[in-house]
Formats: C-alpha cells, structure tokens, sequence
C-alpha cells in the first residue's frame, strides 16, 4: 500500500472509527439489531463472561451463544462484575475491532495482487493482447473488460487497493467496528482462509476455515470452493477455452498433495478447537452443553426477535406442528444452490466463494450488515470480469434505503408503537432483494465474460487460420 490515496484512505477510515468512538456511539450503535445479532451481541457476550465469573456456566442464561473460545478471548477485555452488578466496557474490545479491520484489509490487498498476477497470466496465456488479435479483442473491450490499465498492475488503484479501501471505507464495516459486534473477528477468520487457499498455504486456509466455521457455522459451505482453490488454484477461464488454444491439462497441474495437507490440518484444527473449547468450560463434559447452544440455537432458530433476515418474521407466524419442516427447508436453500454454483464455476472458486458468502448473508438464522460488509469487499476483487454489471445504482441505492429506513421503521415499532412488524418486515424484503439482485447480476456478468471469452477465442482462432491459409498461398 505504497500509493498516498490509499494511506490516505486508511486515514480517513480509522479517523471515522476513532471519531465516533470517541462520541460514545458504541453504546447507540451495540443496540441496534441490524448491526449486533443474538450471536455477534458484545452486550451479550458481556453477560456470558459476568456468569463464568460467578462459577456458573456461560449458556445457564439465555443471553451467549457464541464460542468459548471467543469468551475467553473477549470477556476479560468487555465485562467487569462488582457488587453483583454487569458492567460493559467496549473500548478494550474496540482497539482489537480495529486491528481486525486492518487486518482483513491488508489480506483482501494480498489477494487483490495474486488475482491481478493470474488475470494478466491467463491473458497472456490465451493470448488476448490487443497487438496479436485485434478483432477477437473487440468484443471484449467493447464490454469494458479487458481495457488496459484497469484491473491491473497498471491502474492508479490495483485490484488489491480498491478492495481494501472499500472493505475499510464501507458504512457497514464502520458500524460493526464501533458497534460493538463480534463480526469483524469472524470476517477476518473468514477471508484468512481465502487468503490461505489462495496463496497456498495449506495450515492457513485450514485455520481460517475451521475457526470461522466453529464460531459462525455457515462457513462450512466454503470447504467446497476452498477445496478448488488448493487443488487447481485462482480463478480462470473455462478450460475449453485453454483446449482451443492447445494447451495441456499438464500446463496446469492439479495439487492433490497440497489439498491433501488441507484437510490434515483441518481435522487438526478442529481437534485443537474442541479440546481448547472443553478447557475453556472447565471439562469435556461441558461440551454436550455448548453444542445445543451454539449450533443448535443457530439451527433451531430459537430467538425470534427483529433482524435483517426473513427467519424471524416467518416462524412467529407459521404454526408451531410445522416449525421443524420449514427450519430444515430454510436451511437447505443453502444447500440447494451450493450444488449448480459449484458445477458452473468450478474454475472460479473465489468467484463461487463470493457467492456463497453472499447467499449466506441473505438466508442465515441471524444476519447483520456485517455479512454485507465481508460480500462487498470479496466483491472488489472480480473488477475485472465484473465491469460489465448492470444495476448497479438500485443496488447501491436499496442499500441506502435500508440503511436509512430500517432503524426508522424499528423505531416507529417498538418505541414509538406507532407501526407494526410489517413495517420493520418490509425493510427486511429490501434488503433480501438487494443481495439476490447483487448475487444474481453477479453471477449473469461473470457468464457473460466467459462467453465473451469463448466468442474472442473463437474468431481469433479463425483469423491466423486465415493468415495461414493466406501466407500458403
């Protein structure tokens, strides 16, 4: 990060954070049930630590559902019990919220360079400079997506830079940062394990991937398109596309071995993860305990109080005999989609990992814009095949919708009892049908770009057996 706008940016992101630390919005901004969730609650995870304290479990309440490890990580730096009274201290946690935050940045950067390095690699191995092939290019930079100079080494702001300052600089990383939520610790974990499949680095992918999967469950979906990565490795072209071109499956060797030492290291982890858990407790018989009231409470859906997700408002309407048969298919929507995704973008796994996290942010138990914020930065990184999306103003504008109404209809509901849970409700659909327009535009554009690319392939393969023909002659 060597260019002053993007010192410049970080600046600027850190100077908003501090700035309104500083004004004591955490308070304001840790009750809001868009940003801090039943599982991300600092407030929350409060009470938990006060509990173990006493000598009592953290799950005895009904307040923690969250890991014991991140209790143990975070409840020394957040509560304080005297005269048997709770007592939340949030600038302790904030400063590691921050550091979270630049972390995330700095590792979305890293990544921004690998994916820049192999966009110009599979170009020049397709042979797609503009000098070489002048109408098999045209359609391409007619669409915007191989100009030169952008989404390369070459531009003012590297694909890197510009994902790293839209994850810093986004409203929804801010306010979960200063909020009080534990969300940045999970976007973290979330984007080491991409970083570590990425890179290759097998002990890394594997750490990241089984951390964010044991305090938020849904990352588990990322095993597939982890695996991609460290088998094949960054996203490139359909592979008829390399077969025009006569080039060998042994020009891109597969890393079985690599992939290997994945998921060794992931049984490792996860090893690691529960025997810390159970010390954590105080005992292995503890975890019997902890299970029901992590995943199970996720699962279940047992708090049904307002957030950004659909689950809420559904299952205090649905009757009570059929609750556990639209639990299970809520779920598997997750599920369903994983299986088409994988099979078109197998050869985008980063892309396909995007994706997931997107489609999680919408139809997980208990979302918060935090999730927003990690699909927006990972978002950054498809710059180049993604110069092509359409909507993006009713994007960027329903999220400036949502933001700006939600907290006004939760208001017009709970304090000033003036509206209903429709209201609130409503703003729930909006925000659902932003990320399925993001999600599904996304996935359009990248298509379009492969077919792009086949189209490109095919004529300039045309033209030298013209010119071949020719010079015969």
């Amino acid at each position: 990060m060597a260019k002053p706008i993007v010192w410049g940016g970080i600046a600027l992101a850190l100077a908003i954070r501090f700035a309104f630390a500083a004004m004591g919005a955490q308070k304001q901004l840790g009750r809001r049930v868009e940003i801090a969730t039943p599982l991300t609650s600092l407030m929350r995870l409060a009470e938990g630590q006060w509990l173990k304290q006493l000598g009592l479990s953290p799950y005895a309440g009904s307040a923690y559902h969250g890991s014991p490890l991140l209790l143990s990580l975070l409840g020394p730096l957040t509560s304080r019990g005297t005269g048997g009274q709770l007592l939340v201290r949030f600038h302790s946690s904030f400063f590691l919220f921050v550091v979270a935050d630049l972390l995330g940045a700095f590792l979305l950067q890293e990544m921004g360079k690998m994916m820049d390095s192999a966009h110009q690699y599979y170009q020049a191995e397709l042979r797609l400079d503009p000098q070489m092939s002048k109408s098999g290019v045209k359609e391409l930079k007619s669409k915007s997506i191989l100009q030169p100079g952008k989404g390369t080494g070459h531009a003012k702001v590297g694909l890197g830079d510009l994902a790293a300052l839209l994850y810093l600089m986004n409203p929804f990383t801010i306010a979960v940062c200063v909020g009080g939520a534990t969300s940045p610790i999970e976007n973290l974990l979330v984007i080491v394990a991409l970083y570590g499949a990425l890179k290759g680095n097998a002990p890394l992918a594997a750490f990241g991937w089984a951390m964010s999967t044991h305090l938020s469950l849904y990352p588990a979906v990322l095993l597939i398109p982890i695996s991609f990565l460290m088998v094949s490795g960054p996203d490139k072209p359909q592979w008829k596309v390399f077969e025009r071109e006569n080039r060998s499956k042994a020009h891109f060797p597969l890393q079985w071995e690599r992939y290997g030492h994945f998921l060794f290291f992931s049984a490792v982890w996860w090893l690691s993860i529960i025997l810390l858990s159970a010390a954590a407790l105080g005992g292995r018989e503890h975890l019997v305990e902890m299970l029901p009231e992590t995943y199970g409470f996720i699962l279940r859906v047992d708090d049904l109080s307002p957030n950004l997700g659909l689950f809420w408002y559904f299952f205090s309407e649905v009757f009570t005999h059929f609750r556990e048969f639209f639990v299970m298919v809520f779920h598997a929507n997750i599920l369903f989609v994983l299986v088409p995704l994988t099979i078109r973008f197998h050869h985008r796994p980063l892309f396909l990992a995007y994706v997931m996290v997107a489609v999680t942010t919408m139809l997980k138990s208990y979302p918060s814009v935090g999730d927003a914020a990690l699909s927006l930065g990972l978002l950054a990184l498809f710059t180049p095949v993604l110069s092509d999306f359409r909507f993006s103003f009713l994007v960027l504008n329903g999220y400036l919708v949502v933001a700006i109404l939600s907290p006004s209809m939760h208001h017009l509901w709970i304090w000033r009892g003036t509206g209903n849970s429709n209201f609130y409700f409503a703003m729930a659909l909006v925000y659902a049908c932003v990320q399925s327009i993001l999600i599904v535009e996304s996935v359009g554009t990248v298509i379009r770009h492969d077919r792009i690319l086949w189209k490109s392939s095919e004529v300039r393969v045309k033209e030298e057996s013209v010119m071949e023909h020719q010079h015969v002659d």
